[in-house]
């Protein structure tokens, strides 16, 4: 009898097919920018990039929700089209990128919002201070390399706010920053 009902239970798994699992990608550092800006003073919006990202992606596409993601960035690798500005900004005033190097976001639950749309809720760390931070996460789509069928990229573009002070920057306002900054993220990952 218990070997007809482990039978059974095999052939039912079997009968249902494989379970889809997630796929897993690695971020492109040559196709990944990752940039932000904030107000400065009653003039302009200063802005700024971080040259030198990398992560990683769980994406489930059958079930968003269960996808994840990892993404690490060099905050030394700031880069505000001033060598006098971004040495200060990596200073303790700022970043404190000697203490602090990388600024990371792992995330913590993603909700679906459309067909290519997701909200990505996770744990952002900066300058020493974790937060929780969501992103509006749009998958832009995903093909193989024109010239190599053997290497799939997916796309992805990501937006959201953070309060510099929050994360204990406090000398942004001394300089007229902010408080908020505005983060504008593209990255193209290839499939593992």
């Amino acid at each position: 009898m218990k070997l007809f009902a482990t039978t059974a239970l095999l052939a039912g798994l079997f009968a249902a097919g494989p379970a889809f699992a997630a796929d897993t990608y690695e971020i492109d550092p040559t196709h990944a920018w990752v940039g932000f800006k904030t107000k400065h003073g009653p003039w302009a919006n200063a802005q700024g990039t971080f040259k030198t990202v990398a992560g990683t992606i769980s994406f489930d596409k059958e079930d968003v929700t269960k996808s994840s993601i990892e993404l690490t960035i060099e905050a030394a690798s700031i880069d505000t089209n001033h060598e006098q500005r971004d040495t200060h900004l990596k200073s303790p005033d700022f970043l404190n990128v000697e203490e602090f190097p990388q600024i990371t976001f792992k995330s913590t639950a993603i909700e679906k919002t459309g067909d290519n749309t997701a909200k990505v809720t996770g744990d952002l760390t900066l300058a020493g201070t974790t937060k929780p931070t969501t992103l509006d996460v749009t998958f832009n789509g995903e093909a193989a390399l024109p010239w190599d069928a053997n290497v799939i990229k997916s796309g992805f573009s990501a937006t959201g706010t953070i309060n510099g002070i929050d994360f204990g920057i406090a000398k942004m306002a001394d300089f007229g920053l902010g408080p908020d900054v505005a983060l504008e993220i593209d990255f193209e990952a290839i499939k593992k």
